[in-house]
């Protein structure tokens, strides 16, 4: 039986679609197809059909793509957020994952995964949609599938033993991004700490209510990614160092705090500029 050529009608010149792509690569369809799930190979969907860009196909044909199972070995060049930003753009969330999934094979660490993977690629959404090269339905999309793969990854990071004590996180009123917030929850809990994570947007008696009420508490993180929110994260700092006892630090980080001079006049006793930087205070603590 000849196969025969998939053509979709008033296509634009310049893209085919996924049956076509892999007749140009000489390769089944069910391989072209997990070449888009794995993120190596740019597609999109339109009515309902994957479609490739005429350029992304020959960057691909270019490359000389090996058997997926190589593809999936630790390679230096491989750029996994880039291939997951794909995938989320597209509003792939079986791909996103399958993305995520062929970086663990091929040796990523869990944690990796967050700041190397899912962050990058989050943050580079927002700064896309910042400049208004993307709809705000791209960034809550892309949001939306990372939270997902985030409930499938959390159980990871749960440590064993006996806990080094208790962290409160959150994020303050008018702040939204509560992915940040979960990322830290999260990698603390893999250092050792019971992590109480209170999400984004909460008024600041309900933050110093939580952590009065959280047993061997050992600090207080507060989250900022936008801008607009300083203020109201400069309130909660304050009202936390009246409200709760004074044995209980306050650290800040996210985009939005660019130093330590700048968390030292948010009220905070410590800038988190990374997650390590985090736990250097809190084993200090």
């Amino acid at each position: 039986m000849v196969a025969q050529k998939v053509v979709v009608e008033n296509a634009p010149p310049h893209e085919v679609s996924l049956h076509e792509a892999a007749a140009m690569l000489d390769v089944h369809y069910m391989t072209a197809y997990r070449y888009v799930r794995l993120g190596l190979l740019p597609a999109h969907k339109a009515a309902g059909t994957w479609r490739v860009l005429l350029h992304d196909l020959r960057e691909f044909q270019g490359q000389s793509p090996q058997p997926i199972d190589a593809e999936l070995s630790l390679k230096k060049n491989v750029v996994w957020w880039e291939r997951l930003e794909a995938r989320l753009l597209a509003g792939d969330g079986n791909g996103a994952w399958a993305v995520v999934e062929a970086a663990l094979v091929a040796g990523v660490s869990v944690e990796d995964i967050y700041t190397k993977v899912l962050s990058p690629a989050m943050v580079n959404i927002g700064d896309q949609w910042a400049r208004g090269n993307l709809e705000i339905y791209h960034e809550h999309q892309a949001s939306a599938i990372v939270g997902r793969i985030m409930g499938r990854l959390g159980p990871r990071f749960v440590g064993r033993g006996r806990t080094k004590g208790s962290i409160v996180v959150g994020a303050p009123q008018g702040e939204h991004h509560d992915l940040v917030v979960s990322m830290v929850a999260d990698l603390l809990r893999q250092q050792g700490w019971e992590v109480f994570d209170l999400g984004a947007n909460l008024p600041a008696h309900s933050f110093i209510a939580a952590v009065n009420n959280t047993p061997d508490v050992v600090a207080a993180c507060v989250s900022i990614t936008s801008p607009t929110a300083r203020d109201a994260a400069r309130e909660l700092i304050f009202s936390l160092r009246e409200g709760v006892s004074s044995a209980v630090p306050v650290y800040i980080g996210g985009a939005a705090v660019l130093s330590a001079t700048d968390a030292e006049e948010l009220g905070a006793h410590g800038w988190a500029s990374d997650v390590n930087t985090l736990v250097g205070f809190l084993e200090q603590a």
